[in-house]
């Protein structure tokens, strides 16, 4: 099963889908796609890690997910927004290269057996228009690959202020 859960900045993502995979299994995994990028960027992973108790399985993972055996496991993947940002750069902003690469990845993971994947994206498009053509090529990206992941997902979740509203499945 794929749940896709997606909304702003601060809506309520992580918390609503660590508690999601906390009920469906006693020792979940948590898959980080953040890159160390500077000394803040380490404190809100430091925040992030702190976050999560014993009970999770914690694995850091930049790009290749794939990689990893998700069979038999409930996993939650956040987020697709730095997890793109990764793949963005290494591939000097190619976004159709990027989209390829990212979309092939996801693929091997959705088509692992008796997987519970719960993965976490933002909808940048719905905030502020981004002043650069770089930031908005990432927009775009972004915007496509949510598309894919939304038409895959079984289950696709809004949360609005904390609030979940599901917009696709149950």
């Amino acid at each position: 099963m794929i749940y896709l859960i997606t909304g702003g900045e601060r809506s309520g993502k992580s918390s609503y889908a660590e508690n999601f995979a906390k009920e469906l299994s006693d020792k979940p995994m948590y898959v980080a796609t953040a890159r160390k990028w500077d000394d803040d960027f380490q404190k809100r992973i430091d925040r992030h890690q702190k976050d999560r108790d014993e009970r999770w399985v914690n694995i850091e993972k930049e790009k290749h997910l794939s990689e990893i055996d998700f069979s038999g496991k409930v996993a939650v993947i956040d987020c697709v927004t730095l997890w793109l940002t990764n793949f963005f750069v290494d591939t000097k902003n190619d976004v159709e290269l990027c989209l390829e690469q990212a979309k092939s990845e996801f693929d091997a993971i959705a088509n692992q057996k008796d997987t519970t994947i719960i993965i976490i994206t933002n909808e940048i498009g719905m905030g502020v228009h981004a002043d650069t053509h770089i930031g908005r090529k990432f927009t775009e990206l972004q915007g496509w690959m949510n598309q894919y992941l939304a038409k895959k997902a079984h289950t696709v979740v809004l949360m609005v202020s904390g609030i979940p509203v599901t917009i696709k499945g149950n």
